[in-house]
């Protein structure tokens, strides 16, 4: 298990940015990517301050073997539910085409 920080809380097995329900691993993919922590925060107003989402990425920068291992449990528990859950056909598609046509984000 993962510390936890003033910037970073643990809640239902998962890690958020503190008083938010914004996941530790949507941060961390978003950084990943390349995008500036002005533009997290500008996608995720909830966060609450610019403050507070560079002491998350702090903490993720701290903790590089921790989260890699979370993300892989995080990985693991969507590849269960998607078995246990499968979703008909017809949605599939629809899942399918409106993720083709997504336009790509920029940083």
């Amino acid at each position: 298990m993962m510390p936890t920080s003033q910037y970073v809380a643990v809640r239902n097995g998962g890690y958020y940015v503190a008083g938010t329900r914004i996941g530790l691993d949507v941060v961390t993919y978003e950084f990943r990517e390349g995008r500036s922590a002005e533009g997290i925060f500008e996608a995720y107003p909830s966060i609450g301050s610019l403050a507070k989402l560079y002491g998350a990425i702090t903490f993720i920068l701290e903790h590089p073997k921790e989260i890699e291992a979370y993300l892989k449990e995080q990985d693991e528990r969507w590849e269960e539910f998607r078995a246990n859950n499968p979703l008909p056909p017809d949605m599939t598609e629809r899942f399918e085409r409106a993720r083709r046509e997504l336009p790509v984000r920029q940083p």
